[in-house]
């Protein structure tokens, strides 16, 4: 299936705000606002697992991944990049790219379920997304 045939999941569409599409990728906002929390969904309809891009889209997912995760560090540092594409509740295939800091609210345990989403204030929010933008996009 093509990405003319993509439509993003309403548990993720519910939980998330907009930042930017890369080639493969929307990037998401996750409404948290307790970690930096960006979520990567590849725009190809029926997609659950990684395996299910071509070898191509799988080498560009992970760059894209990179990305945000330099973008994340340029605009919200911190000490630990977590990655995790588990997709037991949300099976659409999605990659979260999350800033971990010692201490933080789930530290050291992972962030899935663990106590309840903080969500941004809307200004914050709004701040943080136009501050993740650029970094981004940005070419090397």
């Amino acid at each position: 299936m093509s990405a003319a045939d993509f439509i993003l999941d309403p548990r993720l569409a519910a939980d998330t705000h907009p930042v930017t599409s890369l080639p493969l990728c929307d990037i998401l906002l996750m409404d948290d606002a307790r970690y930096p929390w960006l979520i990567l969904v590849p725009r190809r309809a029926g997609l659950v697992e990684v395996g299910d891009l071509g070898s191509h889209e799988q080498a560009l997912l992970w760059q894209e991944v990179a990305r945000a995760g330099a973008a994340l560090r340029a605009v919200a540092p911190f000490d630990k990049l977590n990655l995790g594409a588990l997709g037991n509740i949300v099976r659409q295939l999605h990659v979260h790219v999350v800033g971990r800091r010692d201490g933080d609210a789930a530290w050291p345990g992972p962030v899935w379920g663990n106590g309840k989403a903080e969500a941004y204030e809307a200004a914050t929010r709004t701040a943080l997304i136009n501050d993740l933008r650029p970094a981004l996009t940005r070419t090397e």
